[in-house]
């Protein structure tokens, strides 16, 4: 793919890792860039003209092919939003940096074809690790990221047959083990490990088909 086959690029929040060098690219490239009105502001408000487009929680970001429509959650930023896209007949929930479930998260991933969900952490091998106890608390906490059996029991809540695609992503390279959550998300679906995809913190996963 080249720069200039990217028609958008969407910030679920301020997060470094998340950031990264997207402001520089959308000015280089001439790119939208999409995200709320919090972490405009919490990236230092940028000036960036036309290229900015800020969304909230609700609102259709019609992108031509299909829509994405962000959703809030809970997680230690100022406005993150995570996102449902649908191209009218296939639906796509992606929910990554949360922690913990609400409501509203699970009502935006129900009857989904596909879904990309965070499985952050093991707990145990968290207390274990190495990392200072405040950072622990900040990963284990109500507004850090999903522990692998949260993730399952967010598994367990909106699976339904149509739902033909999983992948976990966000794994801690410390603190847990593709291996727990492949077995851990095909136990409570019903599937083989080997179903389950794990997305690779650098390069992400292949292209995969969406179908119900």
């Amino acid at each position: 793919m080249a720069c200039a086959d990217i028609d958008a690029i969407f910030i679920t929040h301020e997060h470094s890792d998340h950031i990264g060098c997207a402001v520089v690219f959308a000015q280089r490239h001439q790119t939208p860039l999409w995200m709320s009105a919090g972490t405009h502001a919490a990236i230092g408000s940028p000036v960036l003209g036309s290229l900015l487009r800020l969304i909230r929680d609700g609102e259709s970001l019609d992108l031509g092919t299909f829509e994405a429509r962000p959703f809030t959650v809970p997680h230690d930023a100022r406005e993150p939003l995570q996102l449902r896209c649908s191209d009218g007949q296939h639906h796509l929930g992606i929910a990554t940096d949360l922690g913990h479930v609400t409501a509203h998260v699970l009502a935006q991933l129900s009857q989904c074809h596909a879904l990309l969900l965070e499985a952050n952490h093991d707990p145990e091998m968290l207390v274990r690790s190495a990392y200072p106890p405040f950072l622990q608390q900040r990963i284990s906490g109500a507004f850090g990221h999903l522990p692998n059996q949260v993730a399952a029991e967010i598994l367990r809540s909106v699976r339904h047959p149509a739902l033909t695609r999983v992948v976990a992503a966000h794994l801690s390279e410390r603190n847990n083990d593709p291996r727990l959550v492949k077995k851990l998300f095909a136990d409570v679906l019903g599937w083989t490990a080997d179903d389950v995809v794990i997305a690779d913190p650098k390069r992400g996963t292949d292209w995969l088909d969406v179908h119900g």
